[in-house]
């Protein structure tokens, strides 16, 4: 394990955890339902999201093998079939509303076991999650070649129009029928809406009307692929072109390992609605130059261009020198996706080097750095609040709508929050416009502590300002409360005297603070001051209103003082 651990690094994965089916299900649901799941040794491992040629068993041990240098990569080829023999897909222009494109391949006796087929189906569900966005940029269907008759044809029609029998059910159903069967489906109820409200659906028939699948939801059950299946028709459709070719290389490379003649694929054609065909998959292969020294400065190493081309050939580059070592000429595989610029070679150079090789250097600009002010004044502040008797709470950024403003006698329009699109919790809607909110929860979950609660604390608030690029503006407040059996509105008014002092802002109107009573909607009436600092308005301090402090679930009076301390950087 720890042999196995160590090579996952050098090859820049990560051994997540090394665990059972057993134990996942007993940390989730305790143990009373992990009686009887499997013991088998499960390793997780965390694969980068731009190398999809990692997703499955086949393509890791691969990767790994050519990185231990125990085998050379595969060559992969397209076998293109004589003409009229081949399998074709004719996509329809009623397709360019929904899922305009399409690409399709066949895998040629092809022998699965048990294993292979789970990896098989697990691979097509990786990738529909990430590099198809969760199916809505690409499909992929697969499909027992052995059912069907080819040429194929891929159409959109009305839902009432498309009836067949979906994978593992019994009956044939129309669309309309399947999206409501599936409307309770934990698994596939997130993909319905992809095409719920389109006047057209999807669909892919053989030449004699057997439906294929009703792509991004659901294949036939007619096609269906078992461990038995010897020839595999793959269909990607979609609404992207790039992702559909590059899916169904990942597929058929990882794969055709398993055929009769290895890493062999055969091409299917597909023809568009202009009359124009196109032969997949690509399995195109491309050359890259890059400069042996722009490797090394980039990684900030020295090694030899041969060595470096050693190195790139172990991570599934095959590369080698030319022109008398300025140049390293690189291969690009059909299953690396992920290169699209110079930097990703040398990246994979510094993978093989070895991250912890490099040596460590001290850069040779020589700079001091220095706190930011704000945060500077914000550290000395906090440690004097701290010795006036006051504990340092740290609370949420994020808050509800009614915390801002409701309960604290506000319209939301009025304070000027910023508010987001799909918030995941009703706890945060809204980026907090005060830091009183807050403190009042936080004073609510520690009703049991001993009386008087001080609390404090200094933290960013956020206000739209349509002035900023980016529409809103972050201010740093601090906001302090005083809970007990009497409101205590002269601690916290001594306690604004004190950070003043430690300001060093003096008790007048030329150049100092002063304060003047007004009212506010969170204040009780009569009881509340506005701060004024060199003549501009920095906050409110204040007894708070009864109704505030019920809608907190608290008892007891509460006073409550807040200012901006950005004026006193």
């Amino acid at each position: 394990d720890e042999e196995f651990n160590e090579l996952c690094f050098e090859f820049g994965l990560e051994l997540d955890e090394i665990t059972s089916e057993k134990d996942i299900i007993s940390k989730e649901k305790g143990e009373e339902k992990a009686k009887g799941a499997s013991d088998t040794v499960l390793y997780k491992i965390d694969v980068p999201a731009n190398r999809y040629d990692l997703l499955c068993l086949e393509g890791l041990v691969r990767g790994l093998q050519v990185f231990k240098e125990r085998i050379n990569l595969p060559r992969y080829e397209k076998i293109i079939p004589a003409q009229g023999e081949g399998q074709r897909l004719i996509i329809t222009e009623e397709t360019v509303q929904v899922r305009p494109h399409a690409v399709a391949a066949v895998l040629r006796n092809i022998t699965f076991t048990k294993e292979r087929y789970d990896s098989f189906i697990d691979l097509q569900e990786k990738l529909h999650q990430n590099i198809c966005r969760r199916r809505a940029l690409v499909a992929i269907g697969t499909h027992d070649l052995d059912t069907i008759s080819g040429p194929f044809t891929f159409t959109a029609k009305a839902p009432s129009e498309i009836k067949f029998k979906p994978l593992n059910q019994s009956q044939e159903y129309t669309a309309s029928q399947i999206m409501d069967l599936y409307r309770t489906d934990s698994h596939l109820r997130h993909y319905l809406h992809l095409i719920e409200n389109k006047p057209l659906y999807p669909v892919i028939y053989d030449s004699n009307g057997v439906v294929l699948s009703m792509p991004p939801i659901i294949n036939g059950d007619h096609t269906k692929i078992s461990v038995n299946t010897r020839n595999v028709f793959i269909e990607c459709t979609g609404t992207d072109i790039t992702k559909a070719k590059i899916v169904l290389d990942i597929i058929v490379t990882m794969f055709s390992e398993y055929c009769e003649k290895p890493f062999s694929v055969e091409a299917a054609e597909v023809v568009y609605p202009n009359g124009k065909t196109h032969i997949y998959p690509e399995l195109a292969y491309r050359k890259e130059k890059v400069k042996p020294e722009l490797i090394n400065k980039k990684i900030g190493i020295s090694e030899t261009p041969s060595s470096l081309a050693k190195l790139l050939t172990r991570m599934c580059l095959k590369s080698h020198v030319t022109g008398n070592g300025n140049n390293i000429e690189i291969e690009i595989p059909p299953t690396r996706a992920d290169i699209i610029h110079a930097c990703d070679i040398v990246e994979d150079a510094a993978i093989a080097y070895g991250y912890n090789n490099i040596q460590m250097t001290i850069p040779k600009t020589y700079t001091i750095a220095n706190q930011l002010p704000l945060n500077k004044l914000t550290e000395l502040l906090r440690l004097d609040l701290a010795a006036a008797g006051f504990t340092e709470a740290l609370t949420f950024a994020l808050c509800s709508q009614e915390d801002i403003a409701d309960k604290l006698g506000m319209d939301i329009s009025a304070t000027k929050a910023v508010c987001i699109a799909n918030p995941k919790t009703a706890e945060f809607q809204v980026a907090r416009t005060t830091l009183l909110p807050g403190l009042l929860k936080t004073i609510a979950a520690n009703r049991k502590m001993p009386l008087p609660l001080k609390l404090f604390e200094i933290s960013d608030i956020v206000v739209k300002d349509p002035n900023t690029d980016v529409g809103a503006r972050n201010y740093r407040h601090f906001c302090a409360v005083y809970y007990n059996k009497s409101p205590g509105f002269e601690i916290i008014h001594g306690l604004l005297d004190r950070v003043m002092q430690l300001l060093e802002v003096p008790p007048n109107e030329e150049n100092g603070y002063t304060i003047k009573a007004t009212e506010g909607s969170a204040f009780f009436p009569g009881r509340c001051a506005e701060i004024f600092a060199r003549g501009q308005s920095i906050g409110k301090l204040g007894v708070l209103h009864p109704d505030v402090i019920t809608k907190f679930e608290l008892t007891m009076p509460c006073s409550a003082l807040e200012i901006n301390i950005e004026p006193f950087v």
